[in-house]
């Protein structure tokens, strides 16, 4: 008899069992892992291609709208609907989870990292100019340093969204901590398997927000002191 069908005939079904975090630890450390790289590479991915076209509508303000406007439309589509459309071109696997969560995560970078390039000092950026510094050198020693702050809340909120979108990969095999939710639905409603997948994926995200709020305390400590003062 398996494990799933002894805890549904416990009684009480209880939310949590230390019991079944004992006793499905590899399994529950092994769906941690791939949900926590799935989101990694999906935000490093999403800002590679991000910030370029941030920067694109920064200096070519005609093309910030569209940009915003295209990354908006394919941030309203359903996650259901997406991963459904994706699967019959990439296949079931990981690389349709990436695509479409670094689709979701462009926005969200995207907006801020405009908005942190918008908020430079125009007296900041005449002072480059008359330093002799060109459009690109100015952008790696002015614009991007002054922007990181706005970058960095961009993909933190990246991050985030993305922790929670990783579970609906799922429904391609590759779902993450999604894996214990849903089995825990298939299971006769197994309460403790999708408490224990939703607890780890709050947790997860907290956890990267919080490293990523302390690394950009470490780039930024500019920022934190225009904060106390």
């Amino acid at each position: 008899m398996s494990f799933q069908l002894l805890y549904r005939e416990a009684p009480g079904n209880p939310w949590f069992s230390w019991q079944y975090v004992r006793d499905n630890s590899d399994t529950i450390l092994a769906a941690l892992r791939e949900h926590a790289s799935l989101t990694a590479q999906a935000v490093l991915l999403a800002a590679v291609i991000a910030i370029p076209l941030a920067v694109v509508g920064y200096w070519f303000r005609a093309l910030a709208g569209p940009i915003l406007a295209l990354s908006g439309v394919l941030y309203t589509i359903p996650s259901l609907a997406l991963f459904a459309f994706l699967a019959p071109f990439l296949g079931i696997g990981t690389i349709t989870v990436l695509v479409g969560l670094v689709l979701y995560a462009l926005l969200l970078i995207i907006r801020n990292a405009l908005a942190g390039l918008n908020q430079v000092p125009p007296e900041v950026r005449d002072a480059a100019e008359g330093m002799g510094y060109g459009r690109f050198g100015r952008l790696l020693r002015i614009d991007l340093p002054l922007a990181l702050p706005g970058i960095l809340t961009g993909v933190r909120l990246a991050t985030v969204s993305t922790v929670a979108l990783v579970t609906v990969g799922v429904l391609v095999g590759h779902g993450g901590l999604g894996q214990l939710i849903l089995g825990g639905f298939r299971n006769n409603f197994f309460k403790a398997e999708i408490f224990t997948g939703t607890v780890l994926c709050v947790v997860l995200a907290l956890v990267l927000d919080l490293v990523l709020a302390g690394i950009g305390r470490i780039l930024t400590p500019w920022a934190a002191r225009r904060r106390i003062r």
